[in-house]
C-alpha cells in the first residue's frame, strides 16, 4: 500500500489502521523529511517503509508505485488563504500532481487508487477547491478513458475533519490553552464535522467496492463555526468570548458536499453517496430521443441543511475524541494541587 501525503492527519490515521490489519508493506510519501523521521521513531515497525518524494515528479512516483497494490492518494495543498496567493501552486500539486499519480499506477497495474477530495471542490469560489474539482474530473477523465484499464480510479469527498492538521479545532485550543479568545471569521458560518476514523472507514469501502470514476461522498453533520468556539469554550471552563476576525481570503458561508446535480443521480447508502460516473463519450446525439432532456434535480446536501448540532451536542462529539481527551487531562494535570 502506498500512501501518497502519508505524514499528513490522514496518512498517519490510514498508516496506523493497516499495520492494525497486518497489511505487508505501507509506503509513505511525502516531501517532509523531518515528518518522516518522527513519524519513523513514534511507530518503530518495519513494514513502513518512507519515501522523499513529490506527486509533481512522474518519475518519482513510477518508481513509488512499483509492486503497489493499492494508493490513497492524500498529498495535497490544502489551506484555503496560501492557494488564493499561490494558485499555480495548487494546479501543480492538486491537479497534475494527481494525473501523475493515476498514470504511474495505471502503468504499473496498481489495482485501486482511491483520491481525497474535499467539500471545497463542490461549487468552488476559491483556488483551493477549484484545483480539487479539477483533480475530481482528472480522476474521472482517467476512469472514461481506461474502460478496461488495470486500475480502478475513484474518489472520496468529506467535509471539515476534526482535528486534522491545520484545522480550526487545534487553533482553538491552542488560543484557548494560551489564553485568548478564539479567533472566528463570522459566527453564522457553517461547516461539517467528521472524524478521521469516519473518513478512514469511506477510504476502505472505496477501496473494496469502488467502481471506476465513482464519487464516495460521506454525510455529515454541521454546526456553526460561533457554537464550536463556544463548545470548546465550555470545555476548558473559559468565558465564551470570540476574537471576530472578519472572512479571509476565499472563505465561503456554507460548503457543499454533494451538489444538487449530484444528489439527482447518486446511489443513497444511509451514511454516503455514491455518485457514479457520466461514462457517455462526446456524442450526445443518442442520448436526445432516448434520456430526459432535463435531467432531474435534486437538493444539495451542505452545511446549511445538513442535520445541525447545538453547543451541547458538539461538546458531546468533541468529547469521543482522543486529542480532546488528551488536551483536558493535561490541563487538569497541571492545575492539580
Amino acid at each position: 500500500m502506498l500512501i501518497t501525503g502519508g505524514t499528513g492527519s490522514f496518512g498517519q490515521t490510514m498508516v496506523r489502521r493497516l499495520l492494525d490489519r497486518d497489511v505487508g508493506e505501507v509506503r509513505v510519501l511525502s516531501r517532509d523529511e523531518a515528518k518522516q523521521d518522527l513519524m519513523r521513531h513514534r511507530l518503530g515497525d518495519d513494514r513502513v517503509h518512507y519515501h522523499v518524494g513529490d506527486v509533481r515528479d512522474y518519475d518519482t512516483m513510477l518508481r513509488a508505485t512499483r509492486g503497489v497494490d493499492f494508493v490513497f492518494h492524500a498529498a495535497a495543498l490544502k489551506q484555503v488563504p496560501s492557494c488564493e496567493f499561490f494558485p499555480l501552486e495548487a494546479v501543480r500539486t492538486n491537479v497534475l500532481g494527481s494525473g501523475n499519480v493515476l498514470d504511474a499506477a495505471e502503468r504499473n497495474g496498481v489495482a485501486s487508487v482511491v483520491v481525497l477530495s474535499t467539500d471545497k471542490a463542490v461549487y468552488p469560489v476559491n483556488a483551493m477547491g477549484m484545483s480539487k474539482a479539477l483533480m475530481e474530473k482528472v480522476v474521472q477523465a482517467h476512469a472514461r478513458h481506461h474502460p478496461n484499464g488495470r486500475t480502478t480510479v475513484s474518489c472520496v469527498r468529506y467535509g471539515n475533519v476534526m482535528f486534522s492538521r491545520g484545522s480550526v479545532i487545534p487553533l482553538f485550543v491552542e488560543q484557548i490553552r494560551a489564553g485568548r479568545a478564539p479567533t472566528v471569521t463570522n459566527p453564522a458560518m457553517t461547516r461539517f464535522l467528521m472524524s478521521l476514523t469516519e473518513s478512514v472507514e469511506l477510504v476502505e469501502h472505496a477501496f473494496l467496492h469502488a467502481r471506476p470514476g465513482d464519487i464516495f461522498i460521506r454525510k455529515a453533520s454541521a454546526c456553526t463555526v460561533g457554537d464550536l468556539a463556544t463548545a470548546l469554550c465550555q470545555l476548558f471552563d473559559v468565558p465564551a468570548k470570540l476574537d471576530l476576525i472578519g472572512v479571509r481570503h476565499g472563505e465561503k458561508l456554507d460548503e457543499t458536499l454533494a451538489s444538487r446535480e449530484e444528489v439527482a443521480q447518486a446511489e443513497d447508502f444511509g451514511e454516503f453517496f455514491r455518485v457514479p460516473l457520466d461514462a457517455r463519450d462526446l456524442n450526445y446525439a443518442l442520448y436526445v430521443s432516448e434520456g430526459d432532456p432535463t435531467g432531474a434535480v435534486g437538493q444539495d446536501f451542505n452545511s446549511a441543511n445538513a442535520p445541525r448540532l447545538d453547543v451541547p451536542e458538539i461538546v458531546e462529539l468533541l468529547l469521543t475524541l482522543p486529542e480532546i481527551r488528551a488536551e483536558l487531562a493535561a490541563r487538569d494535570l497541571a492545575t492539580a494541587p
